[in-house]
């Protein structure tokens, strides 16, 4: 099965196909904030920096295979209803197996190219902060349930919220990037 993550770092290089390279470019520096930090900032940064674009301009892709605003958006909806049901399933059944899943699979196959980018950052909002609300409560114990992912091993609760604060990162440099080229 194909890798789940593509991950491009601030030099422009896409790490594909390598778990461990991936996992370990999301789980470098995050711009000196905790991963929950991050993680709470993400909706209102990408809502600032789309707040202007015309659907035309959330549509158009940067590069050919590259994906576009929209498709970044309705991307980081999916993946946070990955995460929200990661995170129930690892802390209701420790040790349990984590599920892959095909990036751009579920892109052609949920027509995330036509996807409403409004709709995709408002899925993404209330989900995160579903999420949010379920670690804020968390006792110490909990963050270390794991569940074992097919290509990367153990991962715990408290190492799957420092790799998706750094996959928002990544993509919202990705978008910022976008914007900065519209004109």
């Amino acid at each position: 099965m194909a890798s789940e993550h593509c991950v491009e770092n601030a030099t422009g290089h896409v790490y594909t196909g390598n778990a461990g390279a991936v996992h370990a470019a999301y789980s470098g520096p995050r711009q000196g904030k905790g991963p929950l930090r991050v993680q709470r900032e993400t909706h209102k940064k990408l809502a600032a920096s789309i707040r202007r674009l015309s659907r035309k301009q959330l549509t158009r892709k940067p590069a050919p295979g590259k994906w576009s605003i929209a498709e970044i958006l309705a991307h980081l909806a999916d993946t946070e209803t990955v995460v929200a049901w990661r995170l129930r399933h690892i802390l209701g059944n420790n040790g349990s197996p984590i599920q892959l899943y095909d990036q751009n699979v579920w892109a052609e196959a949920f027509d995330y190219v036509h996807r409403d980018s409004k709709e995709s950052l408002e899925f993404f909002r209330v989900v995160r902060a579903r999420n949010l609300a379920l670690l804020k409560g968390l006792p110490k114990k909990p963050w270390e349930n794991y569940g074992v992912h097919q290509e990367r091993g153990k991962e715990s609760v408290a190492g799957i919220v420092h790799l998706y604060a750094g996959h928002d990162l990544n993509h919202m440099a990705q978008v910022e990037k976008i914007v900065k080229q519209k004109s």
